[in-house]
């Protein structure tokens, strides 16, 4: 009995253990966005075999790379498999806010990026990405028919915003693998610029940094110090066996006036005890006369003989 009981514990958390899986991967997808068609590609990017051919673009929008492998593309609503993303590649991991392109030219066996149906020009054509299960709908759009070739149909920003009609000029460009919204120019760069035509206020606001970052250095070279000699000295404290509360009673902050009159009367004297020193060199001559109880051969009781056998 308790082995079935164990059988069933663990069929249960490998389900949960799944499911809790699955329902995070369909979470992180859920940044899976459709980006930018092309239907009609007649001037536009080629592939690795140098052909044009339709091709759609996705975007993560996620602050973190996200595996895509196992996802599906479509074009039809009802056959929501109809290309799934290969596993093993691993040019699927798309980096963080980074684009990927995929060729809807119906040869799948030309690699991962080539997806296994078509876009047909002078039609509506729906576009819908779908989630490893082949049921949850990560991400769906429309491309109108009136859509001419080297056109595509794109958020107005990248993952997000509306969609509008690029045409490729100078205020709709066409960019497949790259961010839809080109900036080429930064507005407060170009104020302050105005504002500051001679370059004193970028002149201080550098001083300023520099100088607060050398006041932080020292702040932190100080506190280092102090940090270094509060260890050092509870190291002398624990090799001498002192405690925190005998070294407060017996520290001292400060040295009185009377022991700072004393050191120095000290010093004063030993710095000048020899200034009036006699310079006369005096020699007693010491006799010492024999005494023959200092002698040891009188404690002999025999004088020792060497005798030969």
């Amino acid at each position: 009995m308790s082995t079935m009981k164990r059988i069933i514990s663990g069929l249960t958390l490998g389900v949960c253990a799944l499911a809790l899986s699955c329902g995070a991967s369909a979470q992180g997808r859920s940044s899976l966005k459709i980006n930018e068609v092309m239907v009609a590609n007649e001037n536009s990017v080629v592939d690795e075999y140098g052909n044009r051919n339709a091709w759609i673009e996705l975007f993560n929008l996620n602050f973190a790379p996200m595996e895509i492998s196992a996802v599906y593309l479509t074009n039809d609503s009802l056959q929501p498999r109809k290309y799934p993303v290969p596993l093993g590649d691993v040019n699927t991991e798309i980096p963080a806010r980074q684009h990927v392109v995929f060729f809807a030219d119906g040869e799948p066996n030309k690699g991962t990026f080539h997806t296994s149906f078509t876009l047909t020009p002078g039609q509506d054509n729906w576009i819908g990405v779908y989630d490893a299960d082949g049921i949850t709908l990560i991400d769906e759009v429309l491309i109108p028919a009136s859509l001419e070739p080297d056109q595509t149909w794109a958020r107005t920003s990248d993952g997000t915003g509306e969609w509008a009609l690029r045409t490729g000029d100078d205020s709709a460009y066409i960019t497949p693998g790259g961010a839809n919204v080109i900036k080429d120019t930064n507005k407060k760069i170009e104020m302050f610029a105005e504002r500051d035509e001679n370059g004193f206020g970028m002149t201080i606001m550098a001083m300023c940094v520099v100088f607060s970052a050398l006041l932080l250095l020292c702040l932190s070279f100080y506190g280092i110090g102090k940090i270094g000699a509060g260890i050092s000295k509870l190291n002398k404290m624990r090799a001498h066996g002192v405690t925190r509360d005998e070294a407060a009673e017996h520290h001292v902050t400060h040295d009185s006036g009377e022991e700072i009159a004393a050191i120095t009367m000290a010093l004063y004297e030993h710095l000048n005890a020899h200034d009036t020193e006699s310079t006369i060199l005096t020699i007693n001559k010491v006799k010492r006369a024999y005494s023959p109880w200092s002698s040891k051969i009188y404690g002999l009781r025999e004088v020792p003989e060497h005798r030969r056998k």
